[in-house]
C-alpha cells in the first residue's frame, strides 16, 4: 500500500512539473544573410523583441555575411545542437532545396523568413513568412507610371540577382510598362547594385557619366536608391529626377520627408519577424500550418508618409 502511495506521489509530483514548464518553451536558430543590411536589421530585432516577450523561448542568431557556404554550415551546427526549429533568411534563394532537406532529414521544423525559397513545394513542417514580390515592383512601378503619366526614360536598379526578390521585383516593372496605360515608359538602362547604398551611389555615377537620359529610378530597394539620390544631388539632377525604391526603411522615409524619394512600398519587417517566430514556435509544438504565410506590401508616398513613420 505503501508503495502505490508513492507512486502516486510521484505521477502527481511529475504532472504538476509539467504543468509549470512553459509551454512555449524552445530554442530557435536564426541564420541571416546578413546582418549589415538595414531592413534585415529592422527584421531581427523585431524578431529578438518578440521572442523575447514568449515565455520560455530561447533565440540565437548567426551572421552568414552573405556566404551561402557559411549559412549551410550555420544550418547545420543548429541540426547538431538539437534546436526546436530553425529560421532562414537565405543568402541565394537557389540553395534552399539543399537546406530543406537537412532540415527534414533531421526532423527539425523550418521557416524561411523574408527572401521566398526556390523549392518547387514546401514539404511538411517547412514554411515561408514574408511578403508577395509579386505585389511589390507592381505597386512601385504603378505609382511611378501615374507620376511619369505613362511616358517618359526609367534606369532600374536590381538586388543581387542570386535572389528571387531582385529577379521578381524587375519583372514586376517589365510587366507593368508592357501594357496600357503604361506602355508609353521605356527601360533604357538597368543593372544590378547589390542591394547596397554605394554601389547605388557609383552606378549612377557610372550612367551620368554616360550621359544616359532618363525621367525616372526605379529601384528593387530602397538602399540603392538612396544611393542614387546622393549621386543625382552631387550632379544637380535630383529635382528632375523621379526616384522609388521598396521597403519603407526609416532612412528612406527620411528622404521621402525631404522630397527626395517619390515612393517607396512598406515591407513589414514586424510582421514578417513576428510571423517568422510564431510559425517556427507552431511548427515545433506539431501544428498544421499553410506552407505560405503572406505579409501584405503597402504603397508609400508624400501623401500617406505619416502613417509608416514609426512602423520600421
Amino acid at each position: 500500500m505503501k508503495r502505490i502511495t508513492k507512486l502516486a506521489g510521484s505521477a502527481v509530483f511529475f504532472s504538476l512539473t509539467m504543468l509549470a514548464m512553459p509551454a512555449s518553451a524552445a530554442k530557435l536558430g536564426v541564420t541571416m544573410s546578413a546582418f549589415d543590411d538595414n531592413f534585415l536589421t529592422v527584421l531581427r530585432n523585431n524578431m529578438k523583441t518578440y521572442a523575447g516577450t514568449q515565455k520560455g523561448v530561447d533565440i540565437q542568431f548567426e551572421d552568414a555575411q552573405n556566404d551561402v557556404g557559411r549559412q549551410l554550415s550555420q544550418v547545420q551546427n543548429f541540426i547538431a545542437q538539437k534546436v526546436d526549429a530553425i529560421i532562414v533568411n537565405v543568402v541565394d534563394t537557389d540553395a534552399t532545396p539543399k537546406i530543406t532537406k537537412l532540415a527534414q532529414s533531421a526532423g527539425i521544423p523550418l521557416v524561411y523568413v523574408n527572401r521566398m525559397p526556390a523549392d518547387k513545394t514546401l514539404p511538411a513542417k517547412v514554411a515561408f513568412v514574408g511578403s508577395n514580390e509579386a505585389e511589390s515592383g507592381t505597386v512601385q512601378m504603378k505609382e511611378v507610371c501615374r507620376l511619369m503619366k505613362g511616358k517618359g526614360n526609367i534606369v532600374v536598379m536590381m538586388g543581387d540577382l542570386a535572389n528571387q526578390a531582385a529577379r521578381q521585383r524587375t519583372k514586376d516593372v517589365e510587366e507593368v510598362i508592357a501594357k496600357a496605360p503604361c506602355n508609353g515608359i521605356k527601360i533604357v538602362e538597368k543593372q544590378t547594385a547589390k542591394w547596397s547604398r554605394t554601389d547605388g551611389r557609383d552606378l549612377m555615377m557610372n550612367w551620368l557619366s554616360a550621359g544616359l537620359q532618363f525621367d525616372a529610378v526605379v529601384s528593387n530597394n530602397d538602399e540603392m536608391a538612396l544611393g542614387a539620390i546622393q549621386a543625382l544631388k552631387s550632379a544637380k539632377r535630383l529635382d528632375k529626377t523621379i526616384v522609388a525604391g521598396v521597403d519603407a526603411t526609416q532612412d528612406a522615409l527620411t528622404a521621402m520627408k525631404n522630397g527626395e524619394l517619390k515612393v517607396t512600398v512598406f515591407q513589414n519587417a514586424a510582421g514578417q519577424g513576428k510571423g517568422a517566430v510564431d510559425t517556427a514556435l507552431k511548427l515545433s509544438r506539431g501544428e498544421k500550418l499553410p506552407s505560405m504565410i503572406w505579409v501584405p506590401f503597402e504603397l508609400v508616398t508624400p501623401a500617406n508618409l505619416k502613417n509608416y513613420q514609426s512602423r520600421n
